[in-house]
């Protein structure tokens, strides 16, 4: 099974609350993931990477873009969407911890944030992406303050592994890892990626897949019961 690519299609943009709202009244059974992460990780990349070239728009001005992008996509094998599987949420949320933005826009996309996280689904999960040369920076730890009491399965990236040159950068970041499964208790699984090479990208997307496709059969297990 394989993230079909090219297969995401644009649905809509979300700046407001209340459209948050509408969407996860109307679909209370959404399955899917959530990309999110300090400007300037590369998520954008990442995402285009793994659901086809041009899914997200890669700003040259980071954190400047402050909506919720809503995409579908499709799962599948050899390039052919299974038509059995109804198509699959992806959320490009804006980029956390950018200075350059006015008071009133953080405090917009703080509001923002706090009712998407409490009104998700648990059906969807979090890919949190982070820079493998800064992990754990002060902005990726307020923003796990907002993941405290989230029941939501949390994934953590860490990209652009391909700047590594020495082995000891990557050791140092192994242990970082085994640090943030103790500090971070929702962050199910840690792993290094890059979005420029391809390194660690197979395994990231099979932990989608695995998921998307788990949510979905026990939202069905759960009508037939």
């Amino acid at each position: 099974m394989e993230i079909i690519r090219g297969s995401a299609h644009f649905q809509l943009g979300l700046d407001q609350i209340e459209q948050l709202d509408h969407l996860f009244q109307m679909n209370p059974e959404m399955v899917g993931v959530a990309f999110v992460g300090r400007s300037n990780v590369g998520k954008s990349s990442l995402i285009n990477t793994l659901f086809g070239k041009k899914t997200a728009k890669v700003s040259k001005t980071p954190g400047r873009t402050r909506e919720i992008n809503v995409f579908s996509f499709n799962l599948g094998e050899r390039g052919k969407i299974d038509d059995t599987l109804p198509p699959f949420i992806l959320f490009d949320l804006p980029g956390y911890g950018h200075a350059e933005v006015s008071k009133q826009m953080l405090k917009n996309w703080q509001q923002l944030m706090s009712s998407f996280f409490e009104f998700l689904p648990t059906s969807v999960s979090l890919i949190n992406i982070q820079d493998a040369r800064h992990p754990d920076q002060n902005a990726d730890q307020q923003f796990h303050q907002f993941l405290r009491t989230s029941p939501h399965y949390t994934i953590i990236s860490f990209n652009k592994i391909d700047k590594f040159k020495k082995q000891k950068e990557k050791a140092a970041l192994e242990k970082k890892k085994k640090e943030l499964f103790s500090k971070y208790k929702w962050v199910k699984q840690i792993n290094f990626v890059s979005a420029e090479n391809g390194d660690g990208l197979p395994q990231l997307e099979q932990d989608i897949i695995g998921f998307c496709l788990e949510q979905y059969n026990f939202l069905q297990d759960l009508k037939e019961d």
